[in-house]
Parts: structure tokens; C-alpha cells; sequence
């Protein structure tokens, strides 16, 4: 790793100390291992169950199926008789009794509480000797400390079973429903049940998540609805060889869908992917705060799903330590409509509802109590991704961004090596994605078509891309991991980067939303890049109005009071510099429509450097305002139109400044052509083969500068001889 790149990852390293303790964790579980891969996506069975679950009721029965077909109705009948006889009446029961792989359970249309598995735990159950997640009030148990306790946090537990099948009979997943009322961490759970094949039922209402496969190679997923839960609908982990197929998720506080740790299967290679470990079709996830879920959501295939009116409608990232697989890599979402996902949920942890318990927080009613922070507005989000690939989706009507990319340092992960550090987000590829236009051809734009932070190597996008920040991207070529241009920068730019560590100290737990980001609310001058440029335009403003300022004494005095062919605006002293008891200065605004005057051709010099001055500090005022209205209304245009303003500033100051102070006034003009550089990679092409980008030199230079511009200021006994010569000349 070469010096610049290691300073770089020193600098990220510092920066990200100013995370949270609390923000460390999201999914907590026992140390985990990937499947061996040996195992296959399961196949449905069609023939007769093997084991009927039912209730007794059948006047309720009747109602459950009063509108299904002729033929559905016959058949549940037939099954009912059956089960009255044989069956068990809750699931849990039939679970229990698979003795070989290869059974099946069939749910008759019924609501199931599963009342035998709600008790608390009691003896040695209640005193398990395992650790506590770091938020949630739950214990991090193993293998066969679920095995011993399985209802310590599930309301049914699959543990260990192979090639089981479990299906409702219904006309739809409605028909049949396990509800946890939020007793329970997870309302079913899957672990080391290779082959497991779930199908046409629903289950809700869980402080954790409805359907929770764990560590198993081969699962399907078929017409499963979850909802209302406080973290997730679906949690597949460590898993291989699934497949989620027409499901539908919503109103959970983390994701609909989340195949978090998928197989690394895909770990070191190119764009060449020969399979995927999960594949998800043909799903509906919505009304949560994030789509699709994807910590460590490596070699996923999503495609032909609707992800609608949640905060963000897909995220993948590399965020959260303890998850097997990071950097996330390898997802493919390909084909998917992705849209209106800007809800707010964060006025339920402003309000308090998201402090009640989570039976009275009104999740039947629409309410969702966000775990994470996330940009609300967002179609897809990678943070702290890899090779992933997004084509032909049609993204419209979001808030924000449909697209939005930013890198995420390895310590966030808990890995300190830093030759690490920089190691996301790379060759990231976007292509044949349709934006801003509904299936019926509506015109429904999105806030940015692109947000990037501008960090990491071979990222690229499609040539029609439309409005982005920076205003200009890297382009793909036809074939992966071509491009027609690209950086490989290791640090954001650095507004965003601050920006970005600032909106991340969100914590769900304390109910702390972090002030100046606009993830959470603020807006305009109150978003922290608005902040950051109002800062700093202050202080530049004031430097240029003083060496305006001693620009125009210098030249009022070799021109004999004011300087010829200006136009004067009596004001005040401002900014405490006074010229006698009641005295007023004025201010001389040069518009150069007047020449010298004649016989004052020693004063030239100084009255051309003037109007240097006065044409400079104009456009830098220009600039100065222009940045903080950018960074305002977020308009990257703006930004590098005031960044154009500012270096022909500092251009015209340096200018006139070289005869006088030739080293600060050479120093000037290279400030001047870094603003200007900036201003060329926001606006016209992405400057290659440098690791940080131009806003990094420029801010640390211009800092200095600042600083030796006070000192330039401060310095009384630097003035020129003429001037010195025409100040005595000038009566008292």
C-alpha cells in the first residue's frame, strides 16, 4: 500500500471513531458457518401430507373457506375430517413428530397461537449461560442450547429436520396464520434444516423477525406473507441454495427481505459469476423501513420484484460486524420496479410510539418503528459494496436518489488492517436501468437519478444516466468491468464523508435521531453540508472584503482620494475597522470604463491591481453565496459553477498580489487552480489516477492559505514604496 493510500486509510480509521458504540450492531446471532454447498434448491411435493394440523372448530372452519372454489372446499373438507381424527392442533405438535426426511405437514385454514410454546421459560431454560445482545433483551443462544430451550425465543422451532416440507391448504397465505403476538423473538425458526420447503401462509407479529432460516442449504420460500414485526419479515443466514418466490412482506422496522450472509460462494472473482447462492422472484415488499435487507447479501439474484413505499427500497451493505461473508459482494438485481419509497417513520421514534411496547405501538394500524439509519427517499442503497450489478430496473418517483453509493471503511466491520480500509465500494455496475418513468410511461422523476460519494475504484453507469452527484460518472462499456473512464479514489469527498459519519449516529434504542442530516428532517440551511458551506463562505467572505478593503486604500491613495471612474456607496465601518470619530469610509466599486489619469502614470500599477481586486472579489462574493444556496437545495451544478467564481477569485487576488508579496500571491493562484480542478471534476470529467479527489487538496490548502492570509493582513509595515511615498503626499 503506498503512502497516500495508507494516510488515506488512517484518515477513514479517525473519521469513523466518531461512530457509535450503539450503531455496531444490527443482526446479532452464535458464531455461524457457511453450508459446504453440497445441498439443492428443493422441489415441492404434491402428494398426499403426511402429517394434518387443524383447530376443532368447524363453524369457523366453514367461514375460513366459505369462499374458496367448489373444489378447494372439498378438499379442505376431506382434510378436516381427516385431521379431527388424526391430526395435531398446533404446529409445533407435528413438527415434533418427523422422525425421516422427506414429510410433510399440511395447515388447514385456522389461526394458530401456538399456546403451548408461549409460556416463559422455567428452570434450567430460564437460566441458559449465554450472552445478551446489545440490544432487544435477548440471549445469543447455540445450536443446541435452542435445541434444549426451543421455545425460549421461537413460537415454532425446526431445528436439525431435513427435507421438510410445510404448506397451508388455503385459496392464500391469509388462510392460515401463526401469529406470535409479539411473545415471541421468531415466529418460525429454520435452523440447520436442509431442504426446507415453506408455502402459502402467513406469519406475523414477532419482536424479531416472522420466518428465520439459520445455517441451512436448501430452502424455498413459496407465497409466505410477514408482517408487523419489529425487525424483519423473512432472515435467511448463512444459507445457500434458496429461493424466495412470490412472497410479500411489509410493516417491519428493518427489512421485508433480508438474505443476509448469503454462501460467499462468489468471493475473488470478477463479473463472472457462475451461479448465485439465493435467488428472489417475483416478490412484493413494502410499508417497511427498508425494502430488501442485504448485510453481507452476497451472490444474491433479485429479479422481477416490486419494492414500493418503504423508506429505502433496497440496501446492501457492509456495515455491521459479526456477519460472515464482508464485504458484501456479488448481488445481481436485475429487472425489478423500484418506486415512491419515501415514507417517514421516523415521526414514530419522534413522537414516543416506537418507546411502548410493541403489542401497543399500532403495527396493524401502519405504524413501523425504524431500527436503522438510512436515507429515507432512496430507491437503492450500497453501502460497502462489490461487484454488484443492477440492470434493466425501472426506478421512479423517490424523494432523493434512485441510486445511491458510498464506501465503508473495513474497522467498521472489526477489521483494522489498513490495507483494508478502502476495500469497498468497488466495480459496482449499472446499466439499462430505466429512470423516472412508470410502466405506463408517466412521467414521475426522481430527486437524483445517482448519489456517490465519489470513493472507490471501476464503479460505473449507464451513458443516459440523468441528474447525479458529482454531475458527472464514469460510463460503462458493453462488456464488464470495462468502462469508458474511471477514478480510484480511497477517501469520499470530504462534505460527504462528514455528512455521512454525521447522519450514522442514529440509534433506534435511545430514540436519537442525529441533528443537521437530512436523513432525519433537516433541511436547507440546516442540513450540515449547508452548515459546513455557510462556514466557511463567512470566513472566505471576510478575507476578501479586506484585502478589498486595503486594495482600495492603497489605491485612493496614489489616486488622490478615490480612485477614478468608480461609483461610491457610503457605508459604515463594519467588522470593528474605524477611520476616526464619525468618520465614513466608502466603498469604490471599479467598473474600468476610464482610464488612467492623466499624469499619474506611477499610480497605474496599483489602480490595475484594484480593479484586479474589486473584479475578483466580486465574482468570489458570487461564488461564496452560490455555495451555500447549492449545498442548500443539493445541486452539484451549483456547487461547481461557485467553486468557478471562487478560483477566478483567488485567480485575480493572486494576480495582483505577485509585485507586492510574490510568494502568497503565487500560493493564491494555486489555490485558484485547485478550485478551478475541483470545479473540473464535478462538472466535466472525473480526474483519474489520483486517490483523493481535488476537494481534498483544495480544502487542505485552502486551509493554510486562510492562515497565511491573516498573517498577509496583520503584516502594517508591507506596503510598497509608492504607496508609502503617495500617503505622504496627501494632506492631513
Amino acid at each position: 500500500m503506498g503512502p497516500l493510500r495508507r494516510i488515506a486509510a488512517v484518515v477513514a480509521l479517525a473519521l469513523g471513531l466518531l461512530l457509535p458504540a450503539g450503531a455496531a450492531f444490527a443482526h446479532e446471532e452464535r458464531p455461524v458457518r457457511f453450508p459446504d454447498g453440497t445441498g439443492t434448491v428443493p422441489r415441492l411435493r404434491t402428494g398426499e401430507p403426511d402429517l394434518l394440523v387443524c383447530k376443532t372448530d368447524k363453524a369457523e372452519f366453514e367461514r375460513r373457506i366459505a369462499k374458496f372454489t367448489p373444489q378447494l372446499q372439498e378438499r379442505n373438507r376431506d382434510l378436516f375430517a381427516r385431521c379431527q381424527e388424526s391430526g395435531v392442533r398446533h404446529l409445533q405438535e407435528a413438527v415434533d413428530q418427523i422422525d425421516r426426511p422427506g414429510m410433510t405437514i399440511a395447515i388447514l385454514p385456522g389461526l394458530y397461537r401456538e399456546e403451548p410454546s408461549q409460556a416463559a421459560p422455567t428452570g434450567d431454560c430460564a437460566r441458559l449461560p449465554a450472552r445478551w445482545a446489545h440490544h432487544g433483551g435477548y440471549q445469543i443462544l447455540g445450536f443446541d442450547q435452542q435445541r434444549q430451550c426451543p421455545h425460549n425465543q421461537n413460537l415454532v422451532a425446526v431445528l436439525g429436520k431435513e427435507d421438510l416440507q410445510i404448506e397451508g391448504t388455503g385459496a392464500g397465505p391469509l388462510d392460515v396464520v401463526i401469529d406470535a403476538e409479539y411473545r415471541k423473538l421468531n415466529a418460525i425458526r429454520a435452523d440447520r434444516a436442509n431442504g426446507v420447503y415453506f408455502k402459502n401462509f402467513t406469519a406475523q407479529r414477532t419482536t424479531f423477525n416472522s420466518l428465520y432460516v439459520l445455517e441451512t442449504d436448501g430452502f424455498v420460500i413459496d407465497q409466505v406473507l410477514t408482517r408487523w414485526n419489529d425487525e424483519y419479515g423473512f432472515l435467511t443466514f448463512a444459507s445457500d441454495h434458496g429461493l424466495y418466490t412470490d412472497c410479500e412482506s411489509y410493516g417491519n422496522g428493518d427489512g421485508g427481505l433480508y438474505p443476509g450472509s448469503a454462501a460467499n460462494i462468489n468471493d475473488g472473482r470478477g463479473h463472472d459469476v457462475p451461479r448465485y447462492a439465493i435467488e428472489i422472484r417475483r416478490c412484493r415488499s413494502h410499508h417497511n423501513a427498508l425494502g430488501y435487507s442485504g448485510t453481507a447479501g452476497d451472490s444474491v439474484w433479485v429479479h422481477d420484484n416490486e419494492f414500493h413505499d418503504n423508506m429505502v427500497g433496497a440496501t446492501m451493505d457492509s456495515l455491521w460486524p459479526s456477519h460472515p461473508g464482508l464485504p458484501q459482494n456479488h448481488a445481481k438485481f436485475e429487472n425489478n420496479q423500484i418506486h415512491d419509497n419515501n415514507r417517514d417513520y421516523y415521526r414514530y421514534t419522534r413522537d414516543g410510539t416506537c418507546a411502548k411496547p410493541p403489542a401497543q405501538r399500532g403495527y396493524e394500524q401502519g405504524v413501523v418503528c425504524p431500527q436503522v439509519g438510512v436515507p429515507s427517499g432512496t430507491g437503492v442503497l450500497v453501502a460497502g459494496g462489490n461487484y454488484n450489478v443492477f440492470a434493466g430496473n425501472r426506478v421512479w418517483g423517490h424523494r432523493r436518489a434512485a441510486f445511491q453509493l458510498f464506501g465503508v471503511p473495513a474497522f467498521i466491520r472489526g477489521e483494522s488492517d489498513l490495507a483494508k480500509q478502502a476495500d469497498t465500494s468497488d466495480f459496482n455496475r449499472y446499466e439499462r436501468n430505466v429512470f423516472g418513468v412508470t410502466p405506463a410511461g408517466e412521467r414521475r422523476p426522481n430527486g437524483l437519478d445517482v448519489w456517490w460519494d465519489g470513493q472507490g475504484a471501476g464503479n460505473c453507469w449507464q451513458g443516459d444516466t440523468g441528474t447525479s452527484t458529482p454531475a458527472v460518472l464514469p460510463v460503462c462499456a458493453d462488456r464488464a468491468p470495462e468502462l469508458s473512464g474511471g477514478t480510484r479514489r480511497v477517501l469520499a469527498e470530504p462534505v460527504k464523508l462528514i455528512k455521512l459519519y454525521m447522519c450514522a449516529d442514529f440509534s433506534a434504542s435511545e430514540a436519537r435521531l442525529p441533528a443537521g442530516c437530512d436523513w432525519f428532517g433537516a433541511s436547507g440551511l440546516g442540513k450540515v453540508e449547508a452548515l459546513l458551506a455557510l462556514g466557511g463562505s463567512v470566513v472566505l467572505a471576510l478575507l476578501a472584503w479586506l484585502f478589498w478593503w486595503r486594495s482600495r486604500r492603497a489605491a485612493r491613495l496614489v489616486g488622490g482620494g478615490s480612485p477614478p471612474g468608480t461609483f461610491r456607496v457610503g457605508f459604515r465601518a463594519a467588522f470593528g475597522v474605524t477611520a476616526g470619530a464619525g468618520r465614513r469610509l466608502e466603498a469604490d466599486v471599479r467598473f474600468g470604463e476610464e482610464d488612467d489619469p492623466p499624469g499619474n502614470a506611477a499610480a497605474a500599477p496599483t489602480l490595475r491591481r484594484h480593479r484586479l481586486i474589486v473584479a475578483g472579489t466580486a465574482a468570489g462574493i458570487a461564488g461564496l453565496l452560490l455555495d451555500v444556496v447549492a449545498a442548500a437545495v443539493d445541486s452539484p451544478e451549483q456547487t461547481g459553477v461557485a467553486l468557478l467564481l471562487m478560483a477566478a477569485w483567488w485567480l485575480c487576488l493572486g494576480a495582483a498580489l505577485r509585485a507586492r508579496r510574490p510568494v502568497f500571491g503565487w500560493f493564491t493562484v494555486v489555490v485558484g487552480v485547485l478550485a478551478a480542478a475541483d470545479a473540473f471534476d464535478r462538472l466535466v470529467y472525473l480526474i483519474p489516477f489520483v486517490p483523493l479527489g481535488p476537494g481534498w487538496v483544495r480544502g487542505l490548502v485552502t486551509g493554510i492559505w486562510v492562515v497565511c492570509a491573516v498573517l498577509v493582513l496583520m503584516l502594517r509595515d508591507g506596503r510598497s514604496a509608492e504607496e508609502s511615498t503617495a500617503e505622504a503626499q496627501v494632506p492631513a
